[in-house]
């Protein structure tokens, strides 16, 4: 069985980019176009792990990720952010709120396989 990603990012075309490289990898991949729209498809599901863009209209991924960590159904789940925000203090903003991984865009398609791979087998690890 595949396992799962929430690809959440506000922009279409990278949403389809992304998509495309991550089903390379072999992953079953829903896409959510904001904070608000991960929210809605968290009630129906529950990923292996999160992509998610920082900077969102409504709600932005730090917030969401916040929010996330401070609930106990997806206090575990992996994060991922992925973000044009490459700067040093919004990457340990990303990590602050709770991110497993912050990435920077742009972004190949082996760094980003490989780190959702490593973020899944250390969730898993994890006892």
């Amino acid at each position: 069985m595949k396992q799962s990603i929430l690809l959440v990012d506000d922009e279409p075309n990278l949403r389809v980019l992304l998509r495309h490289m991550l089903e390379t990898g072999n992953f079953e991949v829903v896409e959510a176009e904001d904070g608000l729209d991960a929210l809605d498809k968290l009630n129906g599901m529950t990923p292996d792990l999160m992509i998610l863009d920082v900077m969102m209209p409504e709600l932005d991924g730090v917030s969401l990720c916040k929010q996330l960590r401070a609930s106990s159904e997806f206090a575990k789940l992996p994060i991922v952010m992925l973000s044009g925000k490459t700067q040093y203090q919004a990457v340990q903003e990303g990590l602050a709120a709770g991110a497993n991984r912050y990435l920077c865009k742009p972004i190949t398609v082996n760094e980003l396989i490989e780190t959702v791979q490593e973020v899944l087998a250390e969730a898993t690890a994890v006892p």
